[in-house]
């Protein structure tokens, strides 16, 4: 059987599957939850020898630390991911909700019903939690889900995806619920992403260069961010000591993530000292800093920095480096922002009501904070439970993608009788 034959197939059993995940209880979805959680416990010592040989192969073909830092479980990582499971299952079920319900003048009754979108595939690089995340937010939310993982993490993968199977099993389900897809060949993403009559919605997660192909290749609806270019806006008015906290949480509290900061924009009236404090500070955590023109003459000294570029205003760094811009004011920030952010996440440090309610009206991005860390931007510090990505589109879902997102809305009518005239 040819590659492009094994996907079509899991996708037509996916289809199948869905229709029995669509009409699954409360009940149900939770306790088949409850027993992959138990499975993994149960695997843990399984699940480390997967990952050690997936580690080695890493290690082999020369993947730098941050790579290799996502790829590595460890038996924390393992309660946890299990720990994962049983936080979906304590979330409400947003599946057959109603709401918007209002009475028309003839009596009928019309509202919104949250129902599944049907098949979900998932294609993601090496983080192993990815693949319980995914499984478990498809199953509460009654989705049948295609997983395909990166081949940096195949052994780890198939692990899970076994005690998956298992979980699915013991609690009576459909086992083409989830299903992973077992081959590392890179023509398997293109086959997936051809089922356009199969698979409802795609969700690619990983580098710039995975998810550009998604957006080339496929027809089917997509959910993703591209880059995560984040800022955060120091006010004249904001709480310096505030301001260099949150800048430094901001950026150096982990490098490599795509909530974490890349650009610092700076009141032109905020006091020289503070700008040169902060530039210590990061200085001292190790970030190499690049600034603009107006930034560097008030900096005392200057040879420390480099001067910024235009492409560094759009650039997400993922690394010890961050960028730095003098603004006139609010507007220009905004400005900013708007041009060159990639819609992710930005913040404004500020004292002030009305630059708050501008900066969240103005900046058009899927998450704007007020005087808080980018680093919050995550489903599981929004109260989502696991998030099964960041979608920066404007349609469906934006933001972190939880439970809610993983479903869509329809019109439910209820009358007694009602004929149009």
């Amino acid at each position: 059987m040819s590659i492009e034959q094994d996907i079509r197939r899991i996708g037509e059993r996916a289809k199948r599957a869905a229709s029995a995940a669509r009409k699954a209880s409360t009940a149900d979805k939770n306790n088949a939850l409850a027993r992959i959680a138990a499975a993994i416990k149960a695997s843990a010592e399984a699940l480390l020898r997967a990952n050690a040989e997936d580690l080695d192969r890493a290690r082999a073909a020369g993947l730098d630390a941050p790579s290799l830092d996502r790829l590595a479980l460890t038996r924390d990582g393992i309660d946890s991911i299990s720990e994962g499971l049983l936080q979906i299952q304590a979330l409400q079920d947003p599946v057959g909700q109603i709401s918007q319900l209002s009475a028309r003048p003839n009596g009928l009754e019309i509202g919104k019903m949250r129902t599944p979108i049907g098949v979900v595939g998932i294609i993601y690089e090496s983080r192993p939690n990815v693949t319980i995340d995914a499984a478990g937010l498809c199953i509460k939310s009654g989705n049948a889900a295609i997983l395909r993982g990166g081949s940096e993490c195949i052994s780890t993968n198939r692990a899970l995806f076994e005690c998956i199977q298992k979980g699915l099993e013991d609690a009576g389900m459909e086992d083409g619920w989830i299903q992973l897809v077992q081959t590392t060949d890179r023509e398997a993403v293109g086959a997936l992403l051809g089922l356009d009559d199969l698979v409802d919605l795609i969700i690619p997660r990983g580098g710039k260069g995975l998810i550009e192909r998604v957006s080339r290749e496929t027809r089917i609806p997509i959910l993703k961010h591209l880059d995560g270019n984040c800022h955060l806006f120091v006010h004249e008015d904001a709480d310096l000591g505030m301001a260099q906290s949150l800048v430094l949480n901001g950026k150096t509290q982990r490098y490599a993530v795509c909530n974490a900061l890349e650009t610092v924009l700076l009141h032109r009236a905020l006091p020289q000292a503070f700008l040169n404090q902060l530039m210590l500070a990061l200085q001292a955590e190790g970030v190499e800093i690049r600034v603009c023109e107006d930034t560097r003459a008030r900096l005392a000294a200057p040879d420390q920095v480099q001067l910024a570029e235009v492409s560094d205003w759009s650039t997400e760094y993922l690394a010890p480096i961050l960028a730095i811009k003098t603004c006139d004011d609010l507007d220009d920030a905004i400005r900013h922002i708007n041009q060159y952010g990639s819609n992710h996440t930005d913040v404004i440090v500020t004292a002030g009501l009305s630059a708050a309610q501008q900066f969240l009206r103005e900046v058009d991005s899927s998450s704007v904070m007020v005087n808080a860390s980018s680093r919050f931007a995550d489903g599981f510090e929004y109260g989502l439970g696991a998030e099964i990505g960041i979608s920066t589109d404007k349609l469906h879902a934006r933001g972190p993608v939880g439970l809610e997102g993983l479903t869509s809305e329809k019109f439910v009518v209820m009358g007694t009788g009602q004929i149009r005239s």
